[in-house]
């Protein structure tokens, strides 16, 4: 279920994490036939509450709008500042009567002093990453993430990253669909590749040279077909040594890795608008053979070909090819 979300606003906040979340979920979309989402902010002291950017939040429910809500949003705070015990406790017990919690950069911090990242994985903005490992020794931090699902808590990394959680979550539970038009309402990606290693300073000057965008349009067109990274890296005219290299710093995924999740959204698309069977969207999609697709598919969404079409299929009566 995902229909009833309260985020938290906290004192000291960071107001675009908290505007993520609201964006996401807080706008009434019916008009466009996508989902509506019953939407509060809470907080757990005033309610009006100052961010760290000059002005107050005004929260109109308290700490038990949390006992219906389906998922709570926790946005970035500072790390440094310890919240209330009784907002732990209400997390903890939301958690346990089966809500799903998601933070954004900082805000797993919060996630972390209520013990809810306790034998997790997890992420935060890489610049907080190991001061989260070092103060919950308990939780394993993958620093190079956009992202960690351990459901039922969902932890992204910083800033921008928060809009790629929430639309994973939207994309899991609602479908591809969903998030996808929630993605063109806002102007954005419905799904980024790679990690946060694309985003970590380090020393010396960045290379301007090799951009990958004519390669990537190019696979994008042609996901069908068996491709190799001999093939990519003619493409790009690099030695495969070397694509392999820059495609890692510049889109922050291995080639392979990425082809492989640019195949698996295809395939996605053509379960939930068509009715082709698993074998030819296998064809379609390059994985070659259904067992193929089936083994990615599972791996990366936890769940078969069919088992997802039947949660997300489409009016079957609106079935075609899916645009690209």
């Amino acid at each position: 279920m995902l229909s009833n979300v309260a985020v938290l606003a906290l004192t000291g906040g960071h107001a675009f994490e908290l505007g993520v979340f609201c964006e996401v979920f807080g706008i009434d979309r019916s008009d466009d036939g996508l989902p509506t989402y019953d939407f509060a902010v809470v907080s757990a002291t005033v309610s009006h509450v100052p961010t760290r950017h000059g002005f107050r939040i005004e929260a109109t429910h308290g700490l038990d709008r949390l006992e219906t809500a389906d998922l709570i949003g926790v946005p970035a705070g500072d790390p440094g500042v310890p919240q209330p015990a009784q907002l732990y406790d209400a997390l903890r017990a939301a958690v346990a009567r089966g809500a799903r919690v998601l933070s954004i950069c900082s805000g797993a911090f919060v996630l972390g002093e209520a013990g809810l990242l306790d034998g997790r994985r997890c992420t935060t903005h890489w610049r907080y990453a190991a001061e989260l490992a070092r103060r919950y020794p308990r939780t394993r931090v993958e620093p190079d993430r956009l992202y960690v699902d351990e459901d039922p808590v969902i932890t992204g990394a910083g800033t921008a990253a928060g809009i790629d959680t929430c639309l994973h979550l939207v994309r899991k539970l609602q479908g591809s669909a969903v998030a996808n038009d929630i993605a063109r309402r806002m102007v954005t990606s419905p799904h980024r590749q790679g990690s946060q290693a694309q985003y970590v300073k380090r020393p010396g000057p960045k290379s301007r040279t090799g951009n990958l965008t004519p390669v990537l349009a190019w696979l994008d067109a042609h996901l069908h077909e068996p491709l190799t990274v001999e093939q990519m890296a003619r493409r790009a005219h690099m030695s495969p040594r070397t694509f392999a290299r820059r495609f890692q710093q510049e889109v922050g995924t291995t080639p392979l890795q990425w082809l492989t999740g640019q195949r698996i959204l295809l395939a996605q698309q053509y379960l939930e608008n068509t009715e082709e069977p698993v074998a030819a969207i296998a064809a379609r999609t390059g994985f070659g053979s259904a067992e193929t697709l089936r083994h990615h598919f599972a791996r990366r969404l936890g769940s078969p070909p069919n088992a997802y079409r039947r949660a997300f299929r489409a009016d079957p009566a609106s079935s075609q090819r899916p645009g690209r």
